[in-house]
């Protein structure tokens, strides 16, 4: 039963996507930003659908059942209150810029305000190399959903299936439909796991005997699992923490949502409403995460939100529940799969290739393969990586928080130069790749040293000096110039 609910979900999904072809106008802007006509419901949907990943459900709710509530604290409370300010700051002005001078990505707005193709160049690099581990979030956790609903390691369907089922069904209406699809299916499905959500919370904790009774029986039974703890290590990293929302303001599937606004009014829903539905998303998925100590002893196989709704529901809720996780995975991995194909096709092929001239139904084919052909690489990634889903969703979002100086600087910064835009990309992949490095070697979650500090909390400052040091820094040989300092 869960199975035919799942799949009836899928359809649904299918359908939606497949619908927003019949609008579709055949050009590139169409397909890569729906002709900038996403309005502001919409917009909101699409917008939060798209930054609560499976990092956000499965990933923060299994670091919740090792943890405690704590995990809360770690980003929940900050990426309600960042998110709203890079939409308000960042999203409106790239709105700007986008429509007058028809940009399509980041790399677009890099290039031409610094004019130099190497740069552009570097940082389609770093944002597709970063943009794997993300995409693993997605394609990973449907596929350790799927096991855990179907009977768990050694009794369930395996893990590849529910990561085969999710990439397809996703490639599916993003290739058909693009950036419209996109938009009205994760409006549809943030409306979905939004909703669900609040069933799954009401249905388990009642299991529990409510919030109150779940909280002191875990605060009797683990009493570490509900103390936001009160020495340096803690403070460290929750001060830590608080830095990687700023990822927001780099990510290139957010960008291309910014640009697919209707009208600069099309952002004040999304500021005034975001942090109450962030707050209606995280507090769920980390209280019952925590809570699940209470039901199943470590080790745990499988996401604990899965196994919690399978234990404590009919299999038809447990259907629409998985149904509500399907929707919070996919609805991040077709953004993230349309954004690089948008910059693979204008970035690349269009720049390089054709030099700026390319007929739209090639962009459109372009975009498509390169969307398929990265998707295989996540698939196949996703069958050999043993990571948990929160370890590779706070990597992805340290290298992209770290970007955010050279993207604000951009924006903003008159004085910023390409110069100080390279020393700071450079600076945030060396620390990255050192940090990352590093972390092989330890057990456990991993803080610089041991103590309790997280590589964001030094990558961001550093790529901020960088940028600083090397635009005001006297010029010595000038950089390669593909077009005029705007």
């Amino acid at each position: 039963m869960v199975l035919l609910v799942l799949c009836t979900y899928l359809a649904v999904v299918l359908g939606v996507g497949l619908f927003g072809h019949r609008l579709f106008r055949g050009t590139g802007e169409d397909y890569f930003v729906a002709s900038r006509s996403i309005g502001p419901f919409v917009l909101l949907m699409t917008l939060l659908g798209t930054n609560m990943t499976a990092f956000t459900l499965l990933g923060a709710s299994g670091e919740a059942y090792r943890r405690g509530v704590i995990v809360f604290a770690l980003m929940g409370s900050s990426t309600a209150i960042v998110v709203p300010f890079l939409i308000y700051y960042l999203g409106i002005r790239s709105w700007q810029l986008g429509k007058r001078r028809g940009y399509l990505t980041q790399v677009q707005l890099v290039r031409d305000r610094y004019g130099s193709n190497s740069l552009g160049a570097l940082l389609f690099a770093v944002v597709v190399g970063l943009m794997l581990p993300y995409l693993l979030i997605g394609v990973k956790g449907g596929g350790d959903a799927l096991n855990a609903l179907t009977g768990g390691p050694g009794e369930g369907l395996p893990a590849w299936a529910g990561s085969l089922a999710v990439c397809a069904v996703t490639y599916a209406y993003v290739s058909y439909g693009g950036m419209r699809s996109t938009a009205w299916v994760n409006a549809l499905q943030t409306s979905v796991f939004l909703a669900f959500g609040i069933v799954a919370y009401v249905a388990v904790m009642s299991g529990f005997g409510g919030l109150t009774e779940a909280m002191e029986s875990l605060r009797s039974a683990h009493p570490d699992m509900t103390d936001f703890g009160g020495d340096r290590f803690a403070y460290l990293q929750m001060g830590s923490f608080l830095l990687l929302p700023l990822c927001t303001g780099a990510f290139p599937h957010l960008y291309a949502h910014w640009l697919s606004a209707r009208s600069m009014a099309s952002f004040r829903l999304a500021i005034v409403a975001y942090p109450l539905l962030v707050a209606a998303i995280w507090f769920p998925s980390v209280t019952l995460g925590a809570v699940g100590r209470l039901e199943f002893a470590p080790p745990l196989d499988g996401p604990v939100l899965v196994k919690l709704i399978v234990g404590n529901t009919s299999d038809v809720l447990a259907g629409c529940l998985a149904a509500g996780v399907f929707a919070a995975i996919m609805s991040s991995l077709d953004s993230q799969i349309l954004s690089l194909g948008t910059m693979f096709t204008q970035d690349i092929v269009r720049h390089y290739g054709f030099h700026g001239r390319l007929g739209e139904d090639r962009q459109v084919w372009f975009g498509r393969l390169f969307v398929l052909a990265f998707l295989a690489l996540a698939f196949g990634c996703s069958l050999v990586v043993s990571q948990s889903i929160f370890a590779l969703g706070t990597w992805a979002l340290t290298g992209f928080a770290g970007l955010l100086p050279m993207f604000a600087a951009t924006l903003f910064w008159r004085r910023a130069t390409a110069r100080g835009a390279f020393a700071s990309i450079l600076t945030v992949v060396a620390l990255w790749a050192y940090f990352f490095i590093d972390s092989l070697s330890v057990e456990g979650a991993y803080s610089i040293g041991g103590t309790g500090l997280m590589p964001v909390a030094v990558i961001v400052p550093a790529a901020a000096l960088a940028l600083a040091a090397g635009s005001l820094a006297p010029a010595s040989a000038p950089l390669d110039q593909s077009g005029p300092n705007r």
